[in-house]
């Protein structure tokens, strides 16, 4: 295939950054998105020009480091799917794709397509964790759990914290992420001890990160490459309100 990439080159959060064309040439139908990125740079770099810089690394769906806005989608146009697996069978040749950085104030600009989404890292210290000193590690089967909590609490653990919901949200808000890092631990009784701690912490750092408020449009969970539930953030509003109220839900 034939391809036409507008790509987004930006050289630091300061630069207004601008789209660059390029034309890139017998791309496999089996390459992923990133392998044609990488034959795009390695090309770049044997003309002495400097290459797209762009997030990876497990390439296996897992991390959520392959951040790209393609053709208005994040991650691309498959559902459920990172960038990193989406494949270019997606596309026909001669087709243009548009690829952009996430756009989120809490999200700057690194260089290019690479955005800060050290926002994330602080949301999960103020709260996504369980301090409680429980020992050694007992069976599993030691706490009976609802196979219903159970599976609630796994898939929201999910979440790869990529970034797509914020990217997606037409006001960058969080609250997917947020509220999927608060469920998992909600619904399991080792989080107990720290619950409303955590729903007001975190609540409050994703504020100060700045990002938006949610509107439940639902662009979040249908842009989410692990298909995390918008049924989480009314989990966090819940547990949010009886945190502040003092009271158990």
């Amino acid at each position: 295939m034939k391809l036409t990439l507008q790509v987004w080159r930006q050289q630091n959060s300061q630069d207004k950054g601008r789209f660059e064309a390029y034309q890139v040439s017998d791309v496999s139908e089996d390459m992923s998105f990133l392998e044609m990125f990488d034959v795009l740079n390695e090309r770049l770099i044997n003309e002495g020009k400097e290459p797209i810089a762009f997030d990876h690394d497990c390439r296996e769906g897992i991390c959520g480091m392959c951040s790209m806005y393609i053709n208005g989608r994040a991650h691309g146009p498959w559902e459920e799917t990172t960038t990193c697996q989406l494949h270019m069978r997606a596309y026909n040749d001669g087709d243009t794709i548009v690829v952009e950085p996430w756009r989120a104030a809490a999200f700057p600009v690194i260089k290019d397509l690479t955005v800060d989404r050290s926002a994330f890292d602080r949301i999960m210290q103020a709260g996504g964790y369980i301090s409680v000193n429980t020992g050694n590690a007992v069976d599993a089967n030691a706490i009976p759990i609802d196979k219903h909590d159970a599976d609630m609490a796994f898939a929201a653990a999910a979440c790869i914290g990529c970034g797509a919901c914020v990217a997606a949200c037409k006001n960058s808000s969080a609250m997917l992420f947020t509220s999927a890092k608060v469920s998992q631990l909600a619904l399991l009784p080792q989080g107990g001890p720290e619950r409303k701690e955590r729903a007001l912490d975190m609540v409050a750092q994703m504020d100060k990160e700045g990002f938006g408020s949610c509107t439940n449009t639902g662009a979040c969970e249908a842009e989410c490459p692990k298909g995390i539930s918008l049924a989480n953030i009314a989990r966090l509003n819940r547990e949010f309100i009886a945190a502040g109220f003092g009271t158990e839900d």
